[in-house]
């Protein structure tokens, strides 16, 4: 029998889109994972391969605009975080991500974080878009996610790439996936992903407020998306003190579950938020895959 192939899928936003490459690189070689884990963006791409519908995950990144990425960002002030994430829930159940985890015919299980305890949560049953959005609840940014009587949180902050959970679910080989060891975006020198005012969701919120509001929240949004010559925004900080995180957490947990083949797309060039760049993220991903081809031949054999 061959041995059975794991796939850890790590979080790292934007980097993320990475993972649609590396399994089709792994489809093209006609090899598919027996197991399936992934933490944040991880699981969600990993979510659309166990449902089999990752062509339609594929096709609606490289189509996503600017403009797309703002209308899944649904402003929920009030439950601990910037975005409620009900709008990227029902982009996964429209995509067809919608399966009860212990359906899938591959084993699959996302990551997240007890924010209450600062445990790890192994996510391995209930709807898949609703462990989906729990992986990928970054704190600051999106509202935590009720499961089990818990408030949980982005994986990323335990277990980025989840090695670990791939082998306790049984894999021989693992196939683990770093997105995020490029390293940070330099503040202000990527003037592409530098927005000239903010975002289109918060100025329409601001538009709402009663007008003796306005001019208090208009202060507040224009320290949260200053001039780039002036200093790095709200949203830059977060992210990159985020990825800093995050690659220590992982360069750590590898260490000390070190996987079978480690792919390290050459990412630096993508920004944590610049979703609308999924084709230079999927390419990347597909290349690594791809130059470690002759390295999982060898160890399938």
């Amino acid at each position: 029998m061959s041995p059975r192939i794991g796939l850890a899928l790590g979080s790292g936003a934007a980097r993320g889109w990475a993972h649609i490459g590396v399994l089709e690189a792994l489809q093209a070689e006609g090899i598919e994972p027996h197991i399936v884990t992934g933490c944040s963006m991880g699981a969600l791409v990993g979510a659309a391969q166990v449902c089999g519908v990752l062509p339609g995950l594929k096709d609606f990144a490289e189509k996503l605009t600017r403009r797309g990425v703002v209308a899944l960002l649904d402003v929920g002030l009030s439950g601990g975080g910037l975005i409620n994430g009900a709008a990227i829930v029902q982009l996964l159940r429209d995509l067809g991500v919608n399966t009860p985890i212990e359906q899938c015919a591959t084993p699959f299980a996302a990551v997240a974080t007890n924010l209450e305890t600062g445990r790890e949560i192994w996510l391995r049953e209930g709807p898949i878009e609703d462990m989906v959005r729990a992986s990928i609840s970054i704190p600051g940014v999106f509202n935590p996610a009720r499961h089990a009587g818990a408030w949980l949180g982005d994986g990323a902050l335990v277990n980025p790439v989840p090695v670990s959970l791939c082998r306790a679910m049984g894999a021989e080989i693992i196939i683990a996936v770093h997105v995020n060891s490029g390293g940070v975006v330099s503040f202000g020198a990527n003037t592409d992903s530098e927005p000239k005012t903010p975002p289109e969701f918060v100025r329409n919120l601001i538009e709402q407020m009663p007008a003796s509001m306005r001019a208090q929240a208009g202060g507040i949004v224009a320290s949260l998306f200053p001039p780039p010559a002036v200093s790095p925004g709200y949203f830059e900080v977060l992210f990159n003190a985020i990825n800093i995180m995050e690659d220590q957490i992982t360069r750590s947990r590898l260490a000390g579950e070190p996987p079978d083949i480690l792919l390290t797309p050459q990412l630096a060039s993508v920004g944590p938020l610049e979703f609308h760049r999924a084709k230079d993220a999927i390419d990347e991903g597909r290349t690594a895959m791809q130059q470690a081809m002759p390295a999982l031949k060898r160890l399938l054999s």
